[in-house]
Parts: structure tokens; C-alpha cells; sequence
């Protein structure tokens, strides 16, 4: 089964992509599944030893020098099973004529189980693409690249223009219209909803339903993938705010068991490591404890993952998560008016919700309870 996901970015979609196809190789499929990325800059063919056929995979020239009929010649000219994604920008970006993007999304539509991916934090997904316009960087894939990538941002932080959170919440509308027009959407993906449990949303989707068992990341790896996940963020976190959040476990356990109980982050603060080897100093104590008991798991993991990439199976590995809503808000200058900005698009144009200071309050006090409290409670950790 083919699998590609439609996208406008800062929207999980590289993470879904990535997973749908390790989890793919822990199940029984007739052909080998290929991570692609995107489809549209540049793919190559060539002869896979692993699999002993020609496959299609990503080449060192990056661009534009494909047209979509001839992308569309080297999709049907293999067998083996594709796993991608296709970003409306890069769409806008080529300039294809309507005719050749119509036959190419007709291919789609015939040859792939299409996943639309989706955000309902369309703040939060506006201010990703405006930090990302100062990193250069779509995605992090090692503990150094995030660090070289963010330190001078987290320590001098950064100021939004109106015209770019405008511009990317306009991009954001145009994808929804591009993905209404032109595809037949088999499941949607929508971040908020469906990132806290990503591997029930994947081991659900129909693609796997032929599966005599249905296996998790904890079957495969004997590590749950959210600790795993938990473990992938917090060993590139930079921003120090861990450390701000050293709770006893009698806390840990009133905070994760009472949801009356809410976070206060008010006063927390970036903090961020000056260089590699001090990063981990920023830990707490109880998060240190967490770490130093995945650890071996979550090493034994990724190094089975890093051969997938040696193979070609994957693109690259697994991205780190950037920033969370919190690290977001105290990295931009800024923010209360990216937020004004915000919720007057949102009344203009109808899309997306308008957010009181209370609610983004609550939003921002749940994903930091989620990051760095609730993984490390004992009757919650050992998760898929």
C-alpha cells in the first residue's frame, strides 16, 4: 500500500511519514515499503542490494529538475511500496501547469492512501513557521544539529513580523482549499488530537488492517514509543525549562492524578544551555532518573532506526521535537502581539479559533504537563 501525506508543514507531517513506514517494517507486506519524503524535488532511481530490485529513493540534487508527469513515469516504473509526502508550497512553489497537477493528483488519488494532515492550533502553527524563517530549518534530525540550529536563537530570541504570521496563516487557508479541490482524503491527520496517541492513529489506520497483529514500538523495540518519543526530545532540549519543573514524586503523582490541579508556568523562563556539554545540566533530577532508565532502550532503538537510513528504507531518522507552546512563546519578543495578529485573521477570515490569554494559559500548562510531568509519573510511564 502506498501511503503519501498532503501538507503545508509545521503540521507533524514528516514525523507521520517516517513512522507509517518503520511501523510498516515491523508488519507483513508483500512488497518493501520505501520512505520517499517529498515527491515533487527530486527523485532518482537505482539499484537497492537490500531488496535486490530497482527502487525509487532521494538523491543529492534537491530541486526542481523533475516534471510531474515524468515524477508520475518513475512512481509507476517500480513495485515496491511508497511511503511520502506531497507540500502544497512546493506545489505553488514549481509553477506546473493545471494540467499536468491535475493528472498528477489524479495519480494520487488512483495509487495512494492519502492522509491530509491538519493543525487546530493554527497560532501555534503560524508562529512554528515564523521561528523556522529565522533557523533555516524545517526539521532537526541530531542532538548537534538542534543545538547549532537554535542556541543563538534561544539566547537572543526573535521578533515576528505581522506580514509573516499573515503570510502563513494565508498559506494555511490555501492548503485547505488545494486539499478540497483536487485529492479524496482517506484519513485526517490532526496534530493536537492525534500526536498525544500517534501510534493507535497509525496501527488504526486501514493500511494495516490485514495484519494478523497489530505490533506497537514496546513489541518491537521493548521500549513504549512515547517514552521513546520523551527520550528524543529531552535529550536536544536547549531551553532549560526542564530544570524549572523539579517536582518531588508525591507532586509528580498530586499534579498527574488530580485534573483539577493545573501547572503553573507563569514564571518559567528560557534558560538555555551555552554550549553541548552543559545541556544536560539543564535536566532535573527526576527527568535525569527518567533518562538514565530508557536509556539503553531508547540507544538500542535509535540505532536500529539509523540503519533503516543506511539502507534507505528512510530518508533520514526520526526528527526532534523543536519547541513546545511554551518555548515558543518565550522565544518570540513579540508574541502577545503575534497573538493580537492572530485572532484578528481569525475574525476576518473564519478559520481557526479565537484564543483568550486564559485558554492559551491552560493549552500551554497541558503540553508542559504532558512533556515533562506526566511521562515521568510510575503508574503512567512505561506507555506505548
Amino acid at each position: 500500500m502506498n501511503v503519501i501525506i498532503l501538507t503545508p508543514d509545521r503540521v507533524g507531517s514528516t514525523l507521520l511519514q517516517r513512522l507509517i513506514t518503520i511501523y510498516m517494517q515491523f508488519h507483513s507486506f508483500d512488497r518493501p515499503v520505501i520512505n520517499l519524503h517529498e515527491l515533487t524535488n527530486g527523485l532518482i532511481k537505482y539499484y537497492s542490494p537490500v531488496f535486490n530490485q530497482e527502487v525509487l529513493g532521494k538523491g543529492g540534487n534537491w530541486g526542481y529538475h523533475q516534471t510531474l508527469p515524468e515524477i508520475q513515469e518513475m512512481l509507476k516504473s517500480v513495485t515496491h511500496y511508497k511511503t511520502s509526502r506531497l507540500a502544497q508550497y512546493h506545489i505553488r512553489n514549481r509553477e506546473d501547469s493545471i494540467a499536468d497537477q491535475v493528472e498528477f493528483y489524479k495519480y494520487i488519488n488512483e495509487n495512494f492512501f492519502v492522509i491530509a494532515a491538519q493543525r487546530e492550533n493554527l497560532l501555534e502553527h503560524a508562529l512554528s513557521w515564523c521561528i523556522t524563517n529565522h533557523s533555516k530549518k524545517l526539521n532537526v534530525y541530531s542532538v548537534d544539529e538542534k543545538f547549532d540550529t537554535f542556541a543563538d536563537i534561544y539566547k537572543n530570541k526573535i521578533t515576528v513580523s505581522r506580514a509573516n504570521m499573515i503570510k502563513y496563516l494565508n498559506w494555511y487557508k490555501r492548503y485547505l482549499t488545494w486539499v478540497d479541490d483536487h485529492f479524496s482524503v482517506n484519513s485526517f491527520f490532526v496534530y493536537d488530537q492525534h500526536l498525544p496517541n500517534i501510534e493507535d492513529y497509525i496501527l488504526n489506520l486501514e493500511i494495516f488492517n490485514n495484519q494478523p497483529v497489530k505490533k506497537t514500538w514496546q513489541d518491537t523495540f521493548n521500549i513504549g514509543f512515547k517514552d521513546w518519543n520523551t527520550m528524543h526530545y529531552h535529550i536536544s532540549d536547549l531551553s532549560g525549562i526542564n530544570n524549572q519543573l523539579d517536582y518531588n514524586q508525591q507532586d509528580l503523582l498530586r499534579i498527574g492524578i488530580d485534573p483539577n490541579i493545573k501547572l503553573d508556568v507563569s514564571k518559567l523562563e528560557i534558560q538555555p544551555a551555552y554550549n553541548k556539554q552543559q545541556r544536560f545540566s539543564t535536566l532535573s533530577p527526576t527527568l535525569q532518573k527518567f533518562m538514565s532508565t530508557h536509556l539503553a532502550g531508547y540507544h538500542q532503538t535509535s540505532k536500529h532506526l539509523s540503519e533503516l537510513v543506511e539502507h534507505k528504507i528512510l530518508v533520514s531518522n526520526v526528527p526532534h521535537k523543536l519547541q513546545t507552546m511554551l518555548e515558543k512563546k518565550l522565544l518570540i519578543k513579540n508574541y502577545k502581539e503575534c497573538v493580537e495578529v492572530y485572532n484578528e485573521w481569525v475574525t476576518i477570515n473564519g478559520i481557526g479559533k479565537i484564543y483568550p490569554e486564559e485558554e492559551l494559559s491552560d493549552l500551554i500548562s497541558n503540553e508542559v504537563h504532558n512533556w515533562h510531568v506526566k511521562p515521568m509519573l510510575p503508574s503512567i510511564g512505561n506507555n506505548s
